[in-house]
């Protein structure tokens, strides 16, 4: 059986925002927590390893299961298993919210990955085939970009204020009311599709999800778990040539260069929301809500360029939006620890927003362009998979430099690495 569009044409746009604001709530869960880390950490007695926990359980879980979820939804429907992820999101954020140890904020945390892996492949398969035509779907593309990268900085924002107001269990209750509002709205505005029909791949959603789960811990704690995670990635390929209906079929092959540059680009932006609130707060001396104000300026400039990238059709922008981030992160690099806003902060990070709307909307368009129908949910979980795993991978690297200037400048080398790839892509 093939997949369907929805029963009724849609000819507002009152299901993007509702599927926008979905995705939204996924990026904002893995930004929200960054600032409240120093109040988690004293709150729940963290040690330093179990904050960067708090960070990876969500973003590893969440990119590693992206694969199936995005899978599942081509198989027994978009909106059902979007709707059945959006409500295992909303309970893992009460759960974190009320979490009384270390260990159970962090489950739940993993919980929370559970559940977006079903809902932000499904959103955006739902999204393209809402919007077919391309002009409406760059129009939805730029408004997916600009509320994934605001959700970034808007989780500093929100985290400052709500950190500093009501302490760190507000970030994660904050999450509930906006999750089950995304649910009950979708229920009734985003009519059901037609499931592909089929089985899922269960041998090869183990052995991916597996793989991937120890190649990153592997890489950032006990060295012999990313061994394991890279053998059982080799058996998850030897499984796809096997298999009669495989989770990452060779026609997939057609999205592969932007998924790798996406996986670059989400090193660089998970190293960025993870290290600017925390030079912000450790070097120079910002409170929660300072940091969180601060980062205003950025969440608009990246909401702005997403939503005009969307609109041009110009084949060079995709590397000079990376060059001008490249240059953001250079500048943001000089770490002084006598910075200020005006002189340290607002310059590089308006061009850090404008380099990331860039990114973000047009590797999303190439990563879906010459994509069957029948493999949008499978699409869309593999841009989400590369970005959040590419995000882990590098993350565990960028911790291991001796300093947040150090990190800046390694972000800012991947983003040339990914422009001058791009070029040759363009």
């Amino acid at each position: 059986m093939t997949r369907t569009a929805p029963h009724r044409t849609t000819t507002g746009w009152i299901p993007l925002t509702v599927l926008a604001t979905a995705q939204f709530l996924v990026v904002l869960s893995t930004s929200i927590v960054n600032v409240a880390l120093p109040q988690i950490r004293a709150g729940l007695d963290l040690s330093g390893t179990g904050q960067t926990w708090t960070v990876n359980a969500y973003v590893l879980v969440f990119g590693a299961l992206l694969l199936p979820g995005g899978r599942a939804g081509d198989v027994y429907g978009l909106r059902r298993v979007f709707l059945l992820g959006i409500g295992l999101f909303a309970l893992a954020s009460l759960g974190a919210a009320l979490a009384p140890t270390a260990a159970v904020l962090i489950a739940c945390r993993a919980v929370q990955g559970v559940g977006a892996a079903m809902l932000a492949p499904t959103a955006l398969a739902l999204v393209l085939t809402l919007y077919p035509d391309k002009e409406r779907r760059g129009t939805a593309l730029g408004v997916w970009g600009a509320v994934s990268g605001a959700g970034g900085a808007a989780g500093v924002l929100l985290s400052g204020l709500l950190t500093s107001w009501y302490g760190w269990r507000a970030v994660f209750v904050v999450m509930v009311p906006l999750a089950v509002g995304v649910l009950v709205a979708t229920w009734r505005l985003v009519a059901a599709d037609t499931p592909r029909g089929g089985s899922l791949d269960a041998p090869g959603a183990v052995t991916v999800t597996a793989g991937l789960v120890a190649l990153t811990y592997g890489l950032s704690g006990p060295w012999p778990f990313a061994v394991i995670g890279a053998v059982l990635l080799g058996v998850f390929v030897v499984l796809q040539r096997r298999a009669a209906e495989p989770l990452l079929p060779a026609r997939m092959s057609v999205v592969a260069v932007p998924n790798v540059l996406m996986a670059l680009l989400g090193a660089v932006w998970l190293g960025l929301f993870y290290f600017l609130p925390l030079y912000q707060q450790r070097v120079l001396g910002y409170s929660p809500l300072e940091a969180g104000l601060t980062q205003l300026p950025l969440a608009v400039m990246i909401t702005l360029s997403s939503w005009v990238t969307g609109k041009v059709a110009w084949r060079r922008v995709l590397p000079v939006g990376l060059l001008v981030l490249a240059a953001g992160l250079a500048w943001l690099a000089r770490t002084p620890s006598d910075g200020t806003f005006a002189v340290d902060l607002l310059g590089p990070t308006l061009l850090i927003g404008v380099g990331l709307g860039v990114a973000f909307v047009r590797l999303t368009a190439m990563s879906s362009t010459g994509v069957p129908p029948a493999d949008n949910g499978l699409a869309g979980g593999l841009v989400n998979a590369t970005r959040q795993i590419g995000g882990a991978v590098g993350l565990s690297f960028l911790t291991r430099l001796p300093s947040y200037g150090a990190a800046f400048l390694a972000c800012a080398a991947v983003t040339l690495t990914i422009s001058a790839l791009s070029m040759r892509k363009a």
